[in-house]
């Protein structure tokens, strides 16, 4: 019988679009893994990856396609029927493999009255997508739910089985989760990542629990910590323009912030990388200013090897093993 050899775990430490849908296109891409799943979220959430220079982009579907690996929509997702169908559409224009993409039976439907409630009562009001992923899940939670395999055609139903080495791709980031965000401008599932076991796998299978970040915050939608005045400081527009910070999902601009190293500390307390990733260095270099929030202050540093230096003692400090820094958005290194 096969069963799980290993686990691990990509997931955002902070607002969500930190680089996971990169981090994990580029483990997946030696073949050493049989599935890449996702345990949460559904067409809210977008990944980009770049192939050969080439940009592609998925919302409800793991990146392991793009490498001929089996993805899998897990249980803790929702699935809207159109999206899901528009997006293997467009693996299929692109010269991937569809067949490849499975969904849980067990997870959940977006209805038509899911979109509309959520532009109607939530979109203006919390800045959610407006893809209906709330109240499909409110309507999870009250038992009025309509499973995967009671819409979807079972060639698209998952077997529930995994074996052999799996990687997790998680969606959103830690400060979205909905019991540790910052309620209620938070998603309605669970980011962290020990909610990956949610897929069915023993807690003691998981390996490597890779954190993503970058080296400035982002955020989308409405939150008091991203007022709309970070629109109008000059530096931090600046970082948003050189780092493309416009949603994959909803092409909304991204509000930016230096990096909130009390937050990030926190993060990683709560859910205990080995290894950290820090995307998008090289758009700090490009400005040539280097900065973090700590102690609630703004702290300046000469140099980036200065502050990537701040940054690597202070996580090593805390239990993370290893910490990568990344320019290119094709590697990890």
């Amino acid at each position: 019988m096969k069963c799980v050899k290993n686990v691990d775990i990509v997931y955002g430490l902070a607002w969500g679009d930190e680089g996971k849908g990169k981090v994990s296109s580029c483990m997946v891409r030696d073949g050493l893994y049989d599935f890449v799943c996702r345990w949460a979220g559904g067409p809210n959430a977008g990944h980009t990856v770049y192939i050969d220079g080439d940009k592609f982009k998925t919302h409800h579907i793991p990146s392991g396609v793009f490498f001929g690996v089996p993805s899998i929509i897990g249980p803790g997702c929702v699935v809207n029927p159109k999206k899901f169908y528009e997006e293997l559409d467009y693996l299929e224009i692109n010269g991937f493999d569809s067949s490849l993409v499975k969904v849980s039976p067990r997870a959940h439907i977006i209805q038509n009255k899911h979109v509309d409630d959520d532009n109607r009562n939530l979109a203006s009001k919390l800045g959610t997508t407006g893809n209906g992923i709330a109240p499909c899940y409110s309507d999870k939670s009250a038992r009025n739910g309509i499973l995967a395999n009671q819409v979807l055609p079972d060639k698209y139903i998952w077997d529930e089985k995994l074996f052999g080495n799996v990687l997790c791709e998680g969606a959103q980031g830690v400060w979205l989760d909905l019991d540790w965000g910052q309620y209620p401008w938070v998603t309605s599932s669970t980011t962290l990542p020990y909610a990956a076991c949610s897929l069915g796998f023993p807690m003691n299978k998981i390996r490597e629990v890779v954190g993503v970040i970058k080296a400035y915050d982002t955020r989308s939608g409405n939150d008091p910590l991203f007022p709309e005045t970070l629109f109008k400081d000059p530096i931090l527009s600046q970082i948003g323009e050189i780092g493309t910070e416009y949603g994959v999902t909803t092409g909304r601009r991204r509000k930016v912030n230096w990096l909130n190293f009390d937050l990030l500390r926190k993060s990683i307390e709560i859910t205990g990388p080995n290894q950290v990733i820090v995307n998008k260095v090289d758009v700090l270099e490009r400005v040539g200013i280097f900065k973090i929030i700590i102690d609630g202050k703004i702290k300046e540093f000469q140099e980036w090897d200065d502050m990537a230096h701040f940054i690597s003692k202070d996580l090593v400090h805390r239990g993370v093993e290893t910490i990568w820094f990344s320019r290119d958005p094709e590697e990890i290194i």
